[in-house]
């Protein structure tokens, strides 16, 4: 019975030890694993949009996940006028400066995010009615900005959202100031101040037909003008279901044939139903719920839905790779599903999941599905 119990001892010391090798070879393999960005380095850039506190480094962990798994950054919202230029005689820069340092400390792709949008906009561009104090006030805010960051911001989304859904020019102070060449006023304004860096028109809901006639119409008026229009950004702010994936390459394909980059931007896919069929992604867009059904996933998120996730961005990434002599960048909207904007867009109080990164920053389903894409092809 002794000798029993010693080889039954022995027996379990070594399955312990055993689990305990295995358990370290797989936290080796996954410390070891190659990242986003290094997976897609023949492909497209892989970007990752940051708010304040991830531009300021006040999570190490945070801090590895993008330095490993991005090679382009977009600042989520301190670029943005409200922002970095509040009042006439007013910049802030700060925060965007901590921005380009991280991004060269990083060797990362910039993309300035936005020099001309309607929605959280310095007050006073709204209180100019002259066409000439506008193009001023314009010039002074493109100089300042693109010629500060000349050399270091490799791109900027020169114009934000300018369309409405149905492919009419967006009515806004620029347009009723200046009519619809403000556009090419802008573009060339940005040109002037750093020859050097890349152009982009961006926009959501890029895949919905009637938008993008109209943003082919936008494009190519520029360019029958002489001015240099780099790329178009396609916000892919979808969901589990729409788009199809007929219409997103519909449109990657069409967007490329004007002779420019498709950059695939603000990618996230909602989970959870928008209330009453509304479409689009207009921040400014805002409705009250206490429905339920509007928040079915409060605490997490079931196993079957994970796994449709993880199908559709498989599905999304086929398609990019599928077309990747056309994409140039892939940037996601937010680190992990706690930074994500969705969770309070369009009804406040609203749990989402639309990143491949959960609340605690770890690899989702779909980050494996999207990274397999890579492995399986080699």
């Amino acid at each position: 019975m002794k000798n029993v119990r010693h080889y039954f001892a022995l027996f379990l010391s070594l399955l312990i030890l055993n689990s305990c090798e295995q358990k370290k070879e797989e936290v080796e393999k996954e410390n070891n694993s190659v990242g986003l960005k290094d997976a897609f380095k023949e492909d497209f850039l892989i970007g990752v949009a940051l708010n304040t506190s991830q531009i300021e480094e006040q999570d190490s962990v945070q801090n590895k996940l993008i330095s490993t798994e991005f090679n382009s950054v977009t600042p989520e919202n301190i670029m943005k006028s409200l922002l970095i230029h509040p009042n006439k005689d007013t910049y802030n820069f700060d925060l965007p400066d901590k921005l380009v340092a991280l991004a060269e400390k990083n060797d990362m792709h910039i993309q300035g995010h936005t020099l001309v949008w309607h929605s959280q906009l310095s007050p006073f561009f709204k209180e100019i009615s002259d066409s000439t104090a506008m193009v001023e006030a314009l010039k002074d805010h493109i100089n300042t900005i693109v010629g500060r960051y000349k050399g270091k911001i490799d791109a900027w989304d020169v114009v934000n959202e300018a369309l409405n859904d149905d492919g009419t020019l967006r009515k806004t102070v620029f347009l009723d100031v200046l009519g619809e060449d403000y556009l090419s006023l802008v573009f060339n304004l940005t040109q002037k101040a750093d020859p050097e860096v890349e152009l982009f028109y961006n926009d959501y809901s890029m895949t919905n037909p009637n938008k993008r006639a109209g943003a082919i119409r936008i494009i190519k008026r520029m360019q029958e003008q002489g001015v240099r229009v780099d790329g178009i950004g396609m916000q892919g702010h979808w969901d589990l279901n729409r788009p199809s994936i007929e219409e997103i390459e519909t449109s990657i394909v069409q967007y490329a044939e004007l002779g420019i980059k498709v950059d695939i931007t603000e990618l996230d896919v909602s989970v959870i139903p928008m209330p009453w069929d509304f479409s689009g992604a207009d921040v400014n867009v805002k409705f009250e719920s206490t429905d339920p059904t509007m928040n079915p996933y409060p605490k997490q998120l079931p196993d079957s839905i994970q796994d449709q996730l993880a199908k559709r961005y498989e599905d999304i990434f086929k398609l990019f790779l599928k077309h990747k002599d056309k994409i140039n960048r892939v940037t996601f909207w937010g680190v992990n599903d706690g930074d994500s904007w969705k969770n309070d867009w369009p009804i406040e109080g609203r749990t989402n999941y639309p990143l491949l990164f959960d609340r605690n920053n770890e690899k989702k389903k779909a980050y494996h599905s999207i990274i397999k894409l890579k492995s399986d092809s080699k």
